[in-house]
């Protein structure tokens, strides 16, 4: 099972204030223990929405909008996606997970499961996707 802990942006991230050194440390032997442990598929922080864009879709057409992104609440600003055997190490995991903004301060991290290749047993075109996924080994 593969779960995505999602950290959210804050007004800080979207400044492009960057994490304190303490905070780099415990996040790293955060990350060190799940790669120990075999559970760490990915990890990573994602840059301010300013260099980013949107893609809306309306009928046959795409419109693209240039980043900031106004409200924060629907941003995220990092992840770290685990696979483990169950939801209940899922969630053991990531009571673990260092607040993301500094102990004492206010922050929300979200956690969701993927979807797993057997969850779309029987939906037409699935076996394409099962072949890419042999494609990337």
């Amino acid at each position: 099972m593969r779960f995505m802990i999602i950290v959210k942006a804050t007004t800080e991230s979207e400044q492009g204030c960057m994490p304190t050194a303490a905070l780099m440390t415990e996040m790293a032997r955060y990350h060190e223990e799940l790669a120990r442990a075999g559970v760490l598929l990915d990890g990573s922080g994602l840059q301010a929405s300013s260099k980013g864009w949107r893609v809306r879709y309306s009928g046959d057409g795409r419109t693209v909008t240039d980043g900031p992104f106004a409200e924060t609440k629907e941003l995220i600003a990092g992840y770290t996606l685990i696979q483990v055997r169950s939801r209940d190490e899922a969630l053991e995991w990531t009571r673990r997970f260092p607040n993301p903004r500094g102990e004492g301060l206010e922050a929300e991290i979200e956690v969701r499961q993927l979807y797993e290749m057997e969850d779309f047993a029987g939906v037409d075109g699935v076996e394409q996707f099962r072949d890419l996924e042999a494609l990337r080994g």
